[in-house]
C-alpha cells in the first residue's frame, strides 16, 4: 500500500517507519525543512532503541522516504495517517491543542485522489475525526474518503516492539470499506493474531485517554501507599509485589517514584477531565491522581531538603537522569524539571548526568545546571547523590568510589533501585521511596 504519514515527531517516525518495515511504500511528511533534511541524511531527531537501524534499512530499500511538500506525498495515498503534536492548550485551561490536526486536514483536503482512508493516529478527543472529516469536505466537497482512529500505544524506550507485537490494535471506523482499508493497514498483525479491537469512532478516540488515566491513576495510588508505608514503618516494595500477584491487579506501573511524566500522561489526564466537564460528568479519580502526582513531585523536594539536614542552600547535589524514564530522551513534564529548578531557587548547586537527556534537558531545565560526563564525576564534591531515573547504566555502581567522592555519604533513591540494608552497611545515609528501615 502507498502510505502517507503527516508528522515526523515521535509517533509519526515510529508508526511510519514500522509500517514501511511490513512492506507498505511510506512517506513521511513534516513542515520543520531541516528535520526532513536530518532524516534524509540519516540522522535520527529522537533517541528510541532500534529505531535508527530500522529506518536505514527501509531507506536503503525504498520503502521509507522523507518530505517537505505535501502536494507530492498525498495524492494516490490509499491511507494518510495524521500524527501530529495535540500538546495542552497554551491558554492553560487543560484543554488539548487541536491546531495542528485541523490545520493539516486543511492542506491534505485539496490533494486527495481517489478513495482514501484519513486516519487520526494522535491522540485526540472524542468528536475531533468528525471535525477533521467536515473541515475536508469544506476544503474538498468532491472528496472521496472517510475518517477513522486508530491511537498509539508506544511506550518510550520500547515503541518498535510495541508496535509490532502490540497488546490490541484499535481501529474506529464508519463503515466496512473504511474496515477494510485499515485490516490492510495492519494486515501482517492479522496473521500473528493480535487482537483486533474494532469500534466506532468515537469510542475509539476515548480509549487512549482511558487507558492513560487508568495507569497515571495506578502509579498514583502506588506513591500514595509509599507515603503511608513510610509514616508506618511499612516497605512499598514488599506491598507492591505482594498486591501486584493478584491476576486482577497485576504488577505493571506498581513502582513508587518522584510521579509520572512524559508527553502522554500529564497532558491527556487532563484533556480527558475537560471532555467529561463538557459533557456535564465528573472523573473524582483522575482529577485525584492528577493532584497527587503533583503532591509526591514536592515531597521529593521535601526528602532531599530533609536528608541534607533541612536546607539545601549552598549544598551541591548531584542528579543521576533527568528524563522522565530510561531508554529515551525526552524531559516533557519530567519529574526533574520540577525538582531542579526548586533546589536551584532554595540555593542549591546542581550536577547532573543523563545518558541520553542532557542535550535535551537545556531547553527544560535552567542555565545554572553542570552537566557532567559520567555519574562519578556527578558525584565528586557533592553532599548528595540523588537518583531520580533509573537508567540502567546506574543499577551496578561503584558504590564503595561513590561515597569516597562524595563529600557526604547521603543517597536519596527516588526509583527505589538499591537495597537499604546494603547501602547502609556500606556507610551510606540513605532513603528510598516508602522503604522500611528509613533514618
Amino acid at each position: 500500500m502507498k502510505i502517507t504519514m503527516i508528522g515526523t515527531g515521535y509517533v509519526g517516525l515510529v508508526t511510519g517507519t514500522c509500517l514501511a518495515e511490513f512492506g507498505h511504500h511510506v512517506t513521511c511528511v513534516d513542515k520543520v525543512a531541516g528535520k526532513i533534511e536530518q532524516l534524509r541524511e540519516g540522522k535520527i531527531p529522537i533517541y528510541e532503541p532500534g529505531l535508527e537501524a530500522l529506518v536505514h534499512k527501509n531507506v536503503n530499500e525504498k520503502r521509507l522516504c522523507f518530505t517537505t511538500d505535501l502536494a507530492s506525498a498525498v495524492p494516490g495515498a490509499e491511507a494518510i495517517f495524521i500524527a501530529v503534536g495535540t500538546p495542552t492548550s497554551r491558554r492553560g485551561d487543560g484543554y488539548a491543542d487541536l491546531t495542528y490536526i485541523f490545520a493539516a486536514s486543511k492542506e491534505i483536503a485539496p490533494h486527495l485522489r481517489g478513495y482514501t482512508v484519513i486516519i487520526d493516529k494522535s491522540t485526540v478527543p472524542v468528536g475531533t475525526a468528525a471535525q477533521v472529516e467536515r473541515i475536508i469536505h469544506q476544503e474538498n466537497p468532491a472528496a472521496d474518503f472517510d475518517v477513522a482512529s486508530n491511537p498509539e500505544f508506544l511506550r518510550e524506550g520500547a515503541a518498535i516492539n510495541d508496535f509490532m507485537r502490540p497488546d490490541r490494535v484499535v481501529i474506529g471506523v464508519k463503515n466496512d470499506r473504511a474496515r477494510h482499508m485499515l485490516q490492510e493497514v495492519y494486515k501482517p498483525l492479522f496473521l500473528r493474531d493480535t487482537p483486533i479491537v474494532c469500534t466506532t469512532v468515537e469510542t475509539a478516540e476515548l480509549i487512549k485517554y482511558a487507558a492513560n488515566a487508568f495507569l497515571a491513576v495506578k502509579i498514583s495510588f502506588i506513591n500514595e501507599m509509599a507515603n503511608v508505608c513510610e509514616s508506618i514503618g511499612a516497605d512499598i516494595s514488599a506491598l507492591a509485589r505482594a498486591i501486584g500477584m493478584d491476576g486482577r491487579i497485576g504488577g505493571k506501573f506498581l513502582h513508587p517514584g518522584p510521579g509520572y511524566g512524559g508527553s502522554c500522561f500529564p497532558k491527556d489526564t487532563l484533556a480527558l477531565m475537560r471532555i467529561v466537564q463538557e459533557h456535564g460528568e465528573s472523573l473524582h479519580i483522575v482529577a485525584a491522581a492528577v493532584e497527587v502526582n503533583a503532591a509526591q513531585k514536592a515531597r521529593m523536594v521535601k526528602k532531599i531538603r530533609d536528608m541534607l539536614g533541612g536546607s539545601e542552600a549552598g549544598k551541591t547535589i548531584g542528579i543521576l537522569g533527568l528524563t522522565f524514564k530510561p531508554e529515551t530522551d525526552d524531559m516533557r513534564e519530567a519529574p526533574s524539571v520540577t525538582i531542579i529548578p526548586t533546589l536551584l531557587e532554595r540555593g542549591a548547586r546542581i550536577k547532573a548526568h543523563d545518558p541520553q537527556g542532557m542535550e535535551e534537558a537545556q531547553g527544560y531545565l535552567p542555565g545554572e545546571v553542570e552537566y557532567m560526563k559520567d555519574a562519578y564525576q556527578v558525584c565528586e564534591d557533592a553532599d548528595a547523590v540523588v537518583l531520580m531515573t533509573e537508567w540502567n547504566q546506574y543499577r551496578a555502581l561503584d558504590l564503595e568510589r561513590v561515597k569516597k567522592l562524595l563529600r557526604k555519604p547521603i543517597f536519596i533513591d527516588l526509583r527505589n533501585v538499591y537495597d537499604p540494608e546494603k547501602m547502609r552497611s556500606l556507610g551510606f545515609q540513605y532513603t528510598g521511596v516508602g522503604r522500611s528501615l528509613n533514618p
